[in-house]
């Protein structure tokens, strides 16, 4: 009876490429993360030999050993996937364009986001009988704010009842400031000031006005490192009279016999 060489029945996986190894038809190496079959036998031709070998299995970049560490993001840069380890906190991914490769940075695009929020409200009235540019009204409240840079910006709100209860009177409101302390006194920082009577009252009828007031503080010169405390402050005109933190709702007691601070801090992102 005749004999029949059918050959190999079925590949043999050799594993990694070995220089010094002899492969024969139908044997299977791998290198560089890709696999080939041997088409003609030899030893000491590369895998890149087309004589000797057919690529069976292209591989790429093993993705789990790629990424290392948690906060890893995986990318294409020009030759294949690659690892951009995490950025620090705060920071953002940002784009090169095309033909470049992404990377972490700051966001300085001019935004402003709120970072802190402060009020008060002081609800006794209080008479003045005498001219001068600062009067204190704000009964040892104050609000606070710390800039996070010299680009932050505070705004503030803040509102007054006042009443003036004679002729030829005048009155104002503003904000003082100081800096690291809130005992707040005359020598300190005017802010959003307009001079002793903003309000003038010409007449002998008695004049009850609500003030509302705002005013936008940019932190250019101020420390990074410093609390900054800020109250409202009155003004007034002449000796005459002149109620501040007060309507004409008599001796009631509530928010609108009062006045109040409140101030909120925008970070620039």
């Amino acid at each position: 009876m005749a004999t029949v060489n059918l050959g190999r029945i079925k590949p043999v996986f050799k594993g990694a490429y070995n220089n010094s190894t002899a492969y024969v038809v139908d044997d299977i190496v791998t290198s560089g993360g890709s696999s080939y079959i041997c088409i003609q036998a030899s030893s000491g031709n590369a895998v890149s030999s087309a004589t000797y070998w057919t690529q069976m299995a292209a591989g790429g970049t093993d993705v789990g050993t790629t990424l290392t560490t948690q906060g890893d993001i995986l990318y294409r840069d020009g030759s294949g996937l690659q690892r951009l380890g995490a950025g620090t906190s705060g920071q953002a991914l940002l784009t090169g364009g095309a033909g470049a490769n992404p990377s972490w940075g700051t966001i300085s695009s001019g935004t402003y986001s709120v970072h802190a929020f402060d009020q008060y409200t002081y609800i006794n009235g209080i008479t003045k009988s005498s001219q001068g540019d600062y009067h204190d009204i704000a009964g040892g409240n104050a609000v606070s704010f710390q800039p996070t840079s010299t680009n932050d910006l505070i705004f503030f709100t803040y509102y007054n009842s006042t009443q003036q209860a004679q002729s030829d009177s005048g009155l104002g409101v503003y904000l003082m400031m100081k800096e690291n302390s809130s005992s707040i006194g005359s020598g300190d920082t005017k802010l959003d000031w307009s001079g002793q009577h903003t309000f003038y009252q010409a007449s002998t009828t008695s004049n009850y006005i609500g003030i509302s007031k705002s005013f936008i503080l940019r932190c250019t010169g101020l420390n990074t490192s410093s609390t900054y405390y800020v109250e409202q402050a009155g003004s007034t005109h002449s000796n005459n009279a002149t109620d501040f933190n007060r309507t004409n709702n008599g001796g009631g007691s509530g928010d609108y016999r009062g006045h109040f601070v409140q101030l909120i801090h925008y970070k620039k992102n």
